[in-house]
């Protein structure tokens, strides 16, 4: 991409998303920044002036979201790229199974996503070589123990953007899914397992801005990490689940 080009980032304000707005700046590129924290989207602005929109939001809350729609159309009236990077993590517990935990994950890594597609479509409709991305992820390939709700919300998310994938086609707006392996971000720090392969964020914002000038279907990475889920996906049913419990914990006891 060596235009500029008018990009609304979800997410923008840690781990992935914060490394990738400085890199898109650092190209030239104009920003629509969102997130819940909206200190790191103003200090943008401060550095790169005229060059950033801050709309911070809750992308869960429908009424918010088209706000930041209206307003990026009337400050720019078109968008080029939508990259929807923003959402979250927890991992289910069957012990103690929380369908609450399913709902929140849900919510912010599906549903908010369609509320930003909502938004975002009219806009690209507009733009130039319209291109709408989503960041999923590497779990898609493998089911993983308490990995449940995470999981299941990527694969959603995955569906989703292939589907639309096919439906856009015919209005000329490029779908690419993203999906990482292990990133150090404050989201995975929390983490209590090990994290084979994993990438700092900055390199992983690096892969995907220079991936996404040549707008493929999927950017996945780290390559290793990658093949390996991959060929395990192949493994028959009984050997995946076989795999799957050695990895699971010695399940919780009801309080």
């Amino acid at each position: 991409m060596n235009l500029s080009r008018r990009i609304w980032l979800t997410g923008a304000s840690s781990g992935i998303g914060l490394e990738l707005a400085r890199q898109l700046l650092a190209d030239g590129h104009c920003l629509a920044l969102s997130a819940r924290r909206t200190e790191p989207l103003q200090a943008f602005a401060r550095r790169y002036p005229g060059r950033v929109l801050v709309l911070p939001g809750d992308l869960t809350d429908s009424e918010q979201v088209r706000d930041i729609g209206a307003a990026i159309q009337t400050q720019w009236g078109a968008l080029d790229s939508v990259i929807l990077n923003a959402g979250t993590c927890e991992y289910i517990h069957a012990g103690r199974f929380d369908a609450a935990l399913l709902e929140r994950v849900m919510g912010a890594n599906v549903l908010a996503v369609g509320y930003c597609i909502e938004a975002a479509l009219p806009l690209l409709r507009q733009g130039v070589r319209p291109h709408l991305v989503g960041v999923g992820s590497s779990v898609t390939w493998l089911p993983l123990p308490r990995a449940g709700a995470y999981g299941a919300s990527k694969a959603a998310l995955r569906y989703l953007l292939e589907s639309l994938r096919l439906d856009l086609a015919n209005e000329g707006i490029d779908v690419t899914l993203v999906s990482p392996g292990f990133v150090d971000t404050p989201l995975t720090r929390r983490n209590d397992f090990p994290m084979p392969m994993s990438w700092p964020a900055d390199k992983a914002a690096r892969q995907i801005a220079r991936r996404l000038e040549r707008r493929p279907l999927h950017i996945a990475f780290p390559a290793p990490f990658i093949s390996v889920l991959r060929l395990l996906s192949l493994l028959p049913a009984r050997l995946q689940f076989a795999l799957g419990r050695r990895l699971a914990r010695t399940p919780l006891k009801e309080g």
